[in-house]
């Protein structure tokens, strides 16, 4: 069971959350739960590295002694007094180390990724020691695990690897016996150390990939993710309002609506559970009487063609053209060593016989990317694009599909298409100024008539008659 910032963000929110652990385990379920840092800790975290880093000692500080305040009273809200005074101390410890770490960077003045990995990394400390107390005073067996000890990855700070075969061996000799024990190991996400006990981080969105890896290596029943939606809807309800929650849908598809901007989930989470076949739900810590959403290896069918529709903005096109290329052999990989070099990611590639179109995250480094590609070919850029991507099962088994899209995004410019690459992906460019527009028209066309098998009906009728 992984908990997210909001899950955990105050006391309030930590007692709903031993609630739920409370539920499951009294079904007799035996629960390993993982908890993000506090809602906005990791970036008041990352905020004092960068102080401390330009050499404001204070500024970093203050900030540390901010988040020292809140953590304490928070402790104070949840624990009687014994248990309060014990973690108390400890919280005190962790931010008394973070303030020597910090007080260190800004004698350097230097900050790098390494340090930044070990001061974002108090974070999940600090709410799984909470959270573990928090557990055991409300009868759980709460146990603190230091998830150092167990998710062992490689040395790439900021984004590390895991390495799962000495993940499975640790969670089987360390956290096993907990479990035989009675007892509710509680452990942070996001973070890990290398072979040596360096630390390390996962990447923003890393407490679900622990979750998973957690998941994966104990060959779990099933992993869940406690968040604060419904669970996976078939598009953002901030802009479709009537947006419906999705019963059941594939790991394939989850994992395409994940990296094109469906913030439930991050993209890397669901590869450990699909190596294992298990199910992966997405679940609501504010209304835990919600079926959520399940992920499994293998989809129902479903009436509709699309599942759900994700938007990806600030991206960029790149327009690369060269005619003194023509027919020329390693023309493209010229161009993709290019972005190999600067580390670009790529989401959208169209070509022609001396063109390529293709979609970038905008960053900074876009300027030296287009000064050497140029060097090859004529480079044009186009910036605040956004991708629309439509997912669902067998898109391409649909006579007619592109055209019912186009039809509905008519009055909306659309840049670059893709579809064909992935039987469950149909993707366009268009500016970032016509996101709503084009995805509200999308979703009042393909989801009029949902198929109840796949889709919260229920909810969108009960919300008609309130």
């Amino acid at each position: 069971m992984k908990f997210g910032g909001t899950s955990v963000e105050d006391a309030r929110a930590m007692e709903r959350t031993a609630a739920i652990v409370g539920g499951r385990r009294k079904k007799g379920l035996e629960t390993i739960v993982v908890v993000s840092a506090m809602a906005k800790v990791t970036d008041q975290l990352l905020a004092a590295a960068a102080a401390a880093g330009r050499g404001d000692k204070a500024g970093a500080l203050a900030i540390s002694a901010r988040l020292r305040s809140r953590h304490i009273d928070t402790a104070n809200d949840l624990l009687e007094k014994d248990p309060f005074i014990a973690l108390e101390m400890a919280i005190h410890q962790e931010f008394d180390a973070l303030d020597d770490l910090l007080r260190g960077i800004s004698a350097v003045g230097e900050l790098t990724a390494r340090t930044g990995d070990l001061v974002v990394s108090f974070g999940e400390r600090l709410s799984s020691r909470m959270v573990a107390a928090a557990f055991d005073q409300r009868g759980l067996n709460g146990t603190h695990v230091d998830a150092r000890t167990c998710i062992i990855t490689d040395a790439n700070f900021g984004k590390a690897a895991p390495l799962e075969a000495a993940i499975e061996a640790k969670l089987t000799e360390l956290v096993l016996p907990l479990l035989a024990a009675g007892k509710t190991p509680v452990m942070g996400g996001f973070i890990g150390s290398t072979v040596e006990g360096i630390t390390t981080t996962l990447g923003r969105g890393g407490s679900d990939y622990t979750a998973a890896l957690v998941g994966g290596g104990l060959h779990a029943g099933a992993i869940e993710i406690w968040t604060d939606v419904n669970g996976i809807m078939t598009t953002d309800p901030r802009i479709v309002p009537e947006a419906l929650r999705v019963k059941t849908i594939s790991f394939e598809e989850a994992a395409e609506l994940a990296y094109f901007g469906a913030k439930v989930l991050h993209p890397a989470t669901i590869l450990p559970a699909v190596q294992k076949s298990i199910p992966v739900w997405v679940l609501n810590s504010r209304n835990a009487e919600n079926e959520g959403t399940k992920i499994t290896a293998v989809a129902p069918k479903c009436k509709s063609p699309f599942k759900s529709i994700a938007a990806k903005k600030r991206l960029t096109i790149i327009d690369i053209v060269a005619s003194r290329m023509l027919m020329s052999h390693g023309y493209l990989k010229a161009v993709f060593d290019v972005l190999d070099k600067y580390r670009c990611v790529v989401d959208m590639v169209s070509t022609s016989e001396v063109s390529i179109s293709l979609t970038v995250d905008s960053n900074e480094r876009l300027p030296e990317v287009a000064e050497e590609l140029s060097k090859i070919a004529d480079v044009k850029m186009e910036g605040n694009k956004a991708l629309i991507c439509m997912v669902g099962e067998d898109i391409r088994g649909h006579n007619g599909i592109a055209g019912q899209v186009f039809s509905a995004v008519s009055h909306v410019n659309v840049r670059m298409i893709s579809q064909g690459a992935s039987e469950i992906n149909m993707s366009f460019m268009i500016d970032e100024d016509d996101v709503e527009e084009a995805v509200r028209s999308l979703h009042k066309h393909f989801f009029s008539e949902p198929d109840d098998s796949i889709f919260d009906i229920e909810a969108r009728v009960a919300t008609a008659k309130a």
